[in-house]
């Protein structure tokens, strides 16, 4: 099993000057591909503070500069928002930047609140999967050569797409996937695999593991794609410091449900965070559930966590720092990838 690592700039106080951000994140990425990390990724997010990223193309190129050895990725593009030629040129020419490092990532969204502005009066969040549907074929023809389109959601006469990927036939596709028929979407077109057990227990990595692999006996006439799990990761030096991921975890949740179901309000971009009982499956949100569920622990307790990923068939951990260090002090996220790297990857050479 491999690692991989989704990062953003986060701020949670308007007093924090924007440099600092910037400069705290591009440590971690720094750290990353030092450290050994196959692909660091990042996501697409609009007028929130907690996840600043509303180019992640933009972002990846940046990176280029400092990142000597790791991929870089999207985790993810939000396909609603982009028009295909737009989207085919400029991952195309992200690629060109970083020499042919590119991992395009693509989902159908989130955020309720997202798509309710984002897409002139709106859609439901549901309705994301028919464009991401609808988006994928359209990159490949376009990154093939002159192409027209006549589809449900955008239509164009013939062009291409200016420049073309430096890998050919295109970078690698990535979709977020955890229900069967979007699993299967991925085998048909040729995309890896990205999930996640979001908060859920340990038996919710089994059942998406499950469902690939049932997809890989429903699709043994293609090549079997790559699998990856994301899991929110924190690694700390001492047992009693479980509290600090733990609370801010919470926090995260409270605030993904305000913006996931328009359960709260959002001043200047920094989000309310929801009543609990706005949120479903509380269950997963007691301090015992999240420290046991999540990829929380000392160096020690998070390698026999990851033996079970391993064991599933995960192919590709993704190291996910957004959330699991929620609003706390950077030292403690730095520290928490620091022995992540140094006492945790070493398990897995």
């Amino acid at each position: 099993m491999k690692f991989s690592i989704l990062l953003y700039m986060e701020r949670h106080s308007p007093d924090q000057d924007m440099r600092e951000v910037r400069n705290n994140l591009m440590e971690l990425v720094r750290m990353a591909d030092q450290g050994g990390f196959e692909v660091i990724w990042t996501g697409e997010h609009h007028s929130l503070e907690f996840t600043i990223s509303p180019n992640p193309l933009l972002t990846l190129a940046n990176w280029a500069n400092v990142v000597q050895t790791a991929r870089l990725g999207t985790a993810v593009i939000s396909a609603p928002y982009w028009h295909p030629i737009r989207l085919a040129g400029e991952a195309a020419m992200v690629d060109l930047l970083t020499d042919g490092r590119l991992e395009l990532g693509i989902a159908r969204g989130a955020y309720q609140r997202e798509f309710d502005r984002m897409l002139g009066k709106g859609i439901d969040q549901r309705e994301g999967v028919a464009y991401l549907k609808e988006m994928i074929p359209a990159l490949k023809e376009l990154w093939r050569g002159d192409y027209a389109h006549d589809g449900k959601y955008w239509s164009f006469p013939a062009a291409t797409s200016v420049p073309k990927p430096l890998q050919r036939p295109h970078p690698p596709l990535w979709v977020a996937a955890r229900d069967e028929g979007t699993f299967d979407y991925a085998f048909e077109n040729g995309c890896n695999i990205m999930s996640t057990p979001l908060n859920s227990p340990v038996e919710e990595v089994q059942n998406l593991s499950r469902k690939f692999r049932e997809a890989c006996e429903r699709h043994r006439d293609v090549p079997t794609p790559r699998f990856m799990m994301l899991r929110r990761t924190c690694v700390y030096d001492r047992p009693e410091q479980a509290s600090m991921p733990v609370e801010a975890s919470i926090a995260y949740s409270r605030a993904f449900a305000t913006l996931f179901r328009n359960a709260g309000g959002v001043t200047n971009g920094f989000a309310e965070l929801a009543p609990m009982e706005a949120i479903q499956d509380r269950a997963d949100l007691t301090p015992e559930a999240l420290q046991q569920n999540l990829m929380f622990g000392t160096p020690e307790e998070v390698v026999e966590k990851l033996k079970v990923y391993e064991a599933a068939g995960v192919d590709l951990f993704c190291f996910g720092a957004d959330g699991a260090t929620f609003g706390m002090p950077f030292e403690f996220t730095r520290r928490s990838l620091e022995l992540f790297i140094e006492r945790v990857m070493p398990h897995f050479k």
